[in-house]
């Protein structure tokens, strides 16, 4: 373990530039946090030193932190958007506004000082607004120092104390944390249960609690032999119920956000992975779901290596699987989980928690602008990694010949419900959180699957590498992703972005008319019903058996992808976005065609399928 955080520690000391932005800055924080907490009364006291480096050219007047715990008061801004959203996650629903005084959640600022010099603040909800006595200047570093008191609510969402589950304390989002400020300003959003965003840095975490409790936390232990248990004898169970109190002390480099959990009856098993990470799991043991969890690590470490290969190396020395929570929900280096699950249910969570590990932990989006590029593309991961699991026999079920069918079939189900929006829209303000998950999850996952259509499924198995060397540890946006895209294929992208991004226009080809043409040639017409234009990829097989691939670029490419078919391939002339259809000539008799299929690799985001194949 030493050797670990050593060798990590030598990557993180490297200049600022290693880890700036190709094109733009950002902040740095750099947190020491110590809270002592009261099983008794679910209550603690924390001390906050922050160092806050501005790496931005503007001076700054004033701060702002994230005050979570407060949306779990009657009439927060969460609690006011679960009761009236139509379709309230059944989690939240009412239960903040039936919360009693000792039930609820806060965080109380007593004292805050920059530089020594006190600050006039305000709390407004769930986001602390911090008047600087002195600005901050463009490369400055200052130290902010904070004290606050906080009661740790129930259980509703992500946080709290006393699961469902029987865990007693889910500890996410429980500090005071520095808004993002970065080239759009500053992002003080108030919190209804949805998406982050953080600022990179280094925290340092001790937790005094009672002794009784096994804590596990996002980040490397320092003081194992201290506490006694848990760490240094994993599995070894629960603590002796003794009086008194224990310090852990955690730390985690280069990211931007801290979770742990805490539980008498936690048990520790780990197991180390291939590449030299410490996979760590913690659950309740003799609740009915031991043989789920000691089946866990094997599946986990082969995921970790499958992940590694695809998608980027994984950099931290860590990762954690704890159960806690109120489902699934991702943080650096671990992630909370509810526990009582079949083997296939809980490696899939598993799976697709740590697959956030690049989307969102290593490659920092803006959730909340960006929901679908954490979320989409942590699914289109996942169901890569899931597959791959059952192809090996590691899962109890078939490999599919098409792992992402399901997000296509959420995707093109939203487009007829009449209750889509655009994935522009903010993940706060979508009107139902159907449309805002099946944004999210779905579409955002057939983003990527479709892109592969576009470029080829080379360019982009290659393209996400290369996303992933250029903006790990950076807070990348939509373009920056599709600049990469596009130096990958070299193909423009604009039109793809602009069209399945920004709007809700759907794809939507059918094959018309099917004419004998002069001689021994057939002449087909392709129609586009749908609002967006795409390439296309049009197989005719003849009677005999033979295919032909008549490949349809789209004139906003400017250019064509690699031919990645077995089936000989001609390139046809570019057809234009407005073009409501284009023809195309078959060198063989009408009679000799026995079928005509628009996509049939199932890649494009048809919302209509039926009318995507002629048979006479």
């Amino acid at each position: 373990m030493i050797k670990q955080v050593t060798a990590f520690s030598l990557l993180l000391i490297l200049p600022v530039w290693v880890f700036s932005q190709p094109d733009r800055w950002q902040q740095r924080v750099d947190y020491r946090m110590d809270i002592r907490m009261d099983v008794q009364k679910h209550q603690y006291a924390g001390s906050q030193e922050l160092w806050y480096t501005n790496n931005s050219p503007d001076t700054l007047r004033q701060v702002f932190y994230h005050l979570y715990f407060n949306a779990f008061q009657p009439g927060s801004v969460m609690d006011v958007r679960s009761r009236t959203i139509e379709d309230a996650d059944p989690r939240v629903g009412s239960r903040i506004a039936a919360l009693s005084s000792a039930e609820q959640g806060y965080i109380r600022v007593k004292s805050l000082t920059i530089n020594g010099q006190p600050t006039a603040m305000e709390t407004n909800e769930t986001i602390l607004e911090v008047q600087l006595p002195t600005p901050i200047l463009p490369g400055e570093r200052v130290r902010l120092d904070m004290t606050w008191d906080a009661q740790v609510p129930l259980q509703i969402r992500r946080s709290g104390r006393d699961s469902k589950e029987g865990i007693d304390y889910s500890m996410a989002q429980w500090y005071p944390k520095m808004c993002e400020y970065d080239y759009q300003g500053w992002h003080a959003n108030p919190y209804v249960g949805r998406e982050f965003y953080g600022v990179w840095g280094n925290f340092d975490v001790t937790i005094h609690i009672d002794q009784r409790h096994v804590v596990a936390g996002g980040g490397v232990l320092l003081n194992p032999e201290a506490v006694g248990y848990g760490y240094d004898r994993p599995g070894s169970g629960p603590a002796p119920a003794t009086e008194g109190m224990l310090t852990w002390k955690f730390r985690a480099e280069n990211v931007h956000d801290f979770v742990w959990a805490a539980d008498p009856d936690y048990t520790h098993t780990t197991l180390k992975a291939a590449q030299g990470t410490l996979l760590r799991f913690f659950w309740q043991k003799g609740q009915g779901y031991d043989e789920q969890w000691a089946a866990l690590p094997g599946i986990m470490s082969r995921a970790l290596a499958l992940a590694s290969q695809r998608f980027g190396p994984y950099p931290y020395p860590e990762y954690a699987f704890i159960q806690g929570g109120d489902g699934g929900m991702e943080y650096p280096m671990a992630t909370l989980i509810t526990g009582n699950r079949p083997i296939g249910s809980l490696v899939g969570v598993s799976v697709h928690e740590l697959m956030h590990s690049w989307y969102q932990m290593i490659l920092g989006t803006n959730e909340s602008l960006y929901a679908w590029m954490d979320e989409g593309f942590t699914s289109y991961a996942q169901h890569i990694i899931e597959n791959e699991l059952a192809r090996e026999g590691l899962l109890s079920r078939s490999p599919l010949d098409n792992p992402h069918r399901s997000g296509y079939n959420g995707y093109i189900a939203l487009t007829k419900s009449g209750k889509e929006e655009p994935m522009s829209t903010h993940a706060d303000r979508f009107h139902t959180n159907y449309a805002y998950g099946t944004a999210a999850y779905n579409k955002g996952e057939v983003f990527l699957q479709q892109l592969g259509y576009v470029i080829g499924q080379d360019n982009l198995e290659k393209g996400l590498l290369r996303y992933y060397d250029t903006w790990k540890f950076k807070h990348p946006n939509l373009n920056d992703f599709i600049r990469v895209m596009e130096k990958q294929s070299g193909l423009e992208l604009d039109w793809y972005k602009e069209d399945f991004v920004y709007t809700t226009n759907t794809i939507d080809y059918a094959v018309g008319a099917v004419e004998a043409g002069k001689g021994n040639t057939t002449t087909v017409t392709i129609e586009r019903r749908g609002r967006m234009a795409m390439p296309l990829d049009i197989v005719v097989t003849l009677e005999n058996g033979k295919q032909m691939l008549f490949y349809a670029p789209l004139e906003s490419m400017r250019g064509v992808k690699p031919d990645e078919s077995d089936i000989q391939r001609t390139v046809l002339g570019d057809h234009r976005w407005v073009d409501p259809s284009f023809q195309f000539t078959i060198p063989e008799k009408k009679s000799n065609i026995a079928r005509i299929a628009i996509d049939p690799t199932g890649r494009l985001a048809d919302v209509n399928g039926e009318n995507n194949t002629w048979m006479p």
